[in-house]
């Protein structure tokens, strides 16, 4: 019988990530081939146009359209601000002059004789692109971006909330916290910890200035009230909360022992984060990656083969309706079957904590790695 795989979730102490950094639109590369970076390293920038007002001086100063050009008191490309006169008719011997003041700040971006209208435009909106993850620019893509490859601890969560954050690590190893546990020096810092995380506790660690936290376990009600809407299915990562990264699943568990010892080995290290998520079509994973501050011997090798899914593997069911449940396979049948979608499909039988059993595909199923 042909072998199943399942996605997994890396955790990895030792590895090479790549990063690609890309601009919305074309701008600047700031780097060059090779070069080192910091996190916070502007790697490249752009400017996104402001939005455009059209204003007919030929109609406000009553006047004909070809003789506007001679009426603007500011050129093409002049920058205005709101309230300021920007053109002014001749009047009738020299009195009774009609004003056309700016409407916004701008910029003149066309004057017309043929339409009698004056285009302005607001500000540009500077983007710009940082490293995201110390490394090295491996390749740099004319205009657009670049690519930087970082040796580092590499650990992916299960799903996520909120975008990329830069902090220091801060370790609370409890299994129970006390809400007095979370003091002021964490500000600005990265949460750790191994247990669930509950709203109350999410809550204080905002209110004290964290940037994001990574847990163990979180209850898909408690991230639906953090977002002040139901969590979708689609991509997250653009919500502007603190950011969350769940590396287990849904419900009262426990980070993986591997993982959380990987945490306690990097405490008070800088490192980068990301809640992105995606569990459709393309798979996007939230992110911890803590770079190393000197060279390494060797690398850890993500083993494809520990992926495949056997009888008592301990697993996790990544598409709805079971979302970030976890369960142990009890049965692998051999026959393909019939599943609620219509298709047909090789499935496993997934038996939760309680004693209840689901059949599952095996495509919606991922290998618990750690313990």
């Amino acid at each position: 019988m042909s072998k199943s795989y399942t996605p997994g979730l890396k955790v990895l102490e030792k590895t090479v990530v790549s990063k690609d950094r890309i601009l919305p639109l074309r701008g600047k590369v700031h780097v060059g081939m090779e070069d080192i970076v910091d996190s916070d390293k502007v790697v490249a920038s752009t400017e996104i146009p402001g939005n455009v007002q059209m204003i007919n001086i030929a109609n406000q100063l009553n006047v004909d359209a070809d003789q506007v050009t001679s009426l603007m008191l500011f050129d093409v490309g002049c920058d205005v601000k709101k309230g300021d006169v920007i053109a002014r008719s001749k009047g009738l011997f020299g009195m009774f002059k009609s004003e056309v003041k700016s409407p916004l700040d701008g910029i003149i971006g066309n004057i017309s004789n043929v339409t009698g209208q004056v285009i302005i435009s607001e500000p540009p909106y500077p983007i710009q692109i940082d490293a995201y993850i110390p490394g090295k620019i491996d390749k740099i893509i004319e205009n657009e971006g670049v690519v930087i490859n970082g040796t580092g601890s590499f650990i992916q969560g299960i799903i996520g909330i909120g975008g990329e954050k830069k902090g220091l690590i801060k370790l609370i190893d409890k299994n129970i916290i006390d809400l007095n546990d979370i003091k002021d020096d964490c500000q600005n810092c990265i949460i750790i910890i191994k247990t669930y995380l509950t709203l109350e506790l999410y809550k204080k660690i905002n209110e004290v200035g964290a940037i994001g936290i990574v847990c163990g376990g979180v209850d898909y009600l408690t991230l639906s009230k953090i977002l002040g809407k139901p969590l979708g299915v689609a991509i997250t990562g653009m919500e502007d909360v603190t950011t969350v990264v769940v590396t287990e699943g849904f419900g009262n568990i426990s980070m993986a022992k591997r993982t959380f010892e990987l945490f306690i080995k990097n405490n008070n290290k800088f490192c980068s984060i990301n809640g992105a998520t995606q569990i459709r079509a393309g798979v996007l994973r939230p992110e911890i990656f803590i770079g190393l501050d000197k060279d390494i011997e060797y690398l850890d090798n993500f083993n494809y083969n520990e992926l495949v899914i056997s009888l008592e593997s301990q697993v996790r069911i990544i598409r709805e309706p079971h979302f970030g449940k976890i369960g142990k396979v009890v049965e692998l049948p051999s026959k393909l079957r019939k599943i609620d979608t219509e298709t047909i499909s090789r499935v496993a039988i997934i038996e939760f904590d309680d004693g209840v059993q689901e059949i599952i595909p095996r495509a919606n199923l991922e290998v618990i790695l750690s313990d």
